[in-house]
């Protein structure tokens, strides 16, 4: 999808906005309706989806890997399912990350497949067959929302409280992926994320609907060889700014920073760049955990080199109302059984 577009966040609607809006009502309209097109395809497992409205990072994959660590506690064995944007295959493929680089099953997956069985697959349904014949008793699907090809049991849908639905317009003009009246449709949980006030909007449409709601934080992990130096953070996710603010807000100083494109893929050239001027200029490396599993699956001893020398911010989610969640997804489980 590449990098968000500054003017998709603010809330008044920018002269770029309003001479894109036309295609972007054009673009929510097909997406709106293939949203509410019935799923023909049904796994034999439970798949809990995890989403959002809009385009770029809301937390998915952390809040994926929080959910995997609580039902693993809870007794059950969940497998991964996502699209495996930025990588090359279509799949249906089961990632190994020994053998499969960033460039293959883009940098989502590698994470996820660190904490259990994770299919990549461009069909989803097809996806799905794969994971039913891995040792799982239940699919949390990392995407795939606005995908009506398989069906969900249960929607849980991540909200930025930071950026809301952004301008409330349709890419391009915009963040959204269809319109925000035509997704709450396909809801059956809010997930604010984060602190702010730009999730109202969200909150009412749920509202209107008597959905749960549920709160959710990104919490940084504290890394050490960060304190006292002068950084070069780069980055390329969704919002490389919110990677940076999140560096300030830890009190580190953050002296350069170099954005990207989502799921970029770091060239020779790339790396080349950011170590001589992060030598030149005696600055930390520093970026997240996506980009550095880009890096570290690259050939070359180039970026074996980048790898070596930055460190990574890590985050965690943690969810306040896990047990709320928890008794959401036995509710699905059980609903499910008595319907079979």
């Amino acid at each position: 999808m590449g990098k968000a577009l500054d003017f998709w966040w603010t809330p008044n609607r920018s002269a770029a906005s309003l001479a894109l809006a036309p295609f972007g009502w054009i673009y929510g309209l097909i997406a709106g309706r293939r949203m509410v097109q019935h799923s023909k395809a049904r796994s034999a497992l439970p798949v809990i989806c995890i989403g959002n409205f809009v385009t770029g990072g809301t937390g998915k994959t952390p809040f994926a890997l929080r959910l995997s660590d609580q039902l693993l506690q809870e007794g059950h064995t969940p497998g991964f399912l996502l699209r495996g944007y930025g990588g090359r295959l279509q799949g249906p493929v089961l990632v190994n990350p020994a053998q499969h680089t960033a460039a293959d099953v883009g940098d989502e997956a590698l994470l996820l497949a660190q904490a259990g069985p994770t299919v990549i697959s461009a069909d989803r349904p097809a996806g799905a067959e794969l994971l039913e014949k891995q040792p799982v008793d239940l699919i949390l699907m990392d995407d795939g929302f606005q995908n009506p090809s398989l069906h969900k049991d249960l929607s849980l849908v991540l909200v930025d409280c930071a950026t809301g639905f952004g301008n409330g317009l349709c890419f391009p003009a915009g963040p959204l992926r269809a319109p925000a009246e035509k997704q709450i449709v396909k809801a059956d949980c809010l997930v604010l994320v984060g602190d702010g006030e730009r999730a109202s909007d969200a909150v009412h449409l749920a509202g209107r609907r008597g959905l749960p709601i549920l709160h959710a934080y990104i919490v940084p992990e504290e890394n050490d060889a960060l304190s006292g130096q002068d950084l070069l953070a780069f980055a390329g996710i969704g919002r490389p700014q919110k990677f940076f603010q999140t560096l300030t807000d830890l009190n580190h100083k953050v002296a350069k920073t170099r954005e990207f494109a989502d799921h970029h893929d770091f060239s020779e050239a790339d790396a080349r760049e950011l170590l001589t001027e992060s030598d030149r200029d005696g600055l930390q490396l520093v970026t997240t955990a996506k980009d550095m599993a880009r890096i570290t699956t690259q050939r070359g001893e180039i970026f074996h080199w980048l790898a070596a020398k930055s460190e990574v911010l890590d985050v965690n989610m943690e969810i306040p109302e896990e047990d709320r969640l928890v008794s959401l997804i036995k509710d699905c489980l059980r609903n499910r059984a008595f319907k079979a």
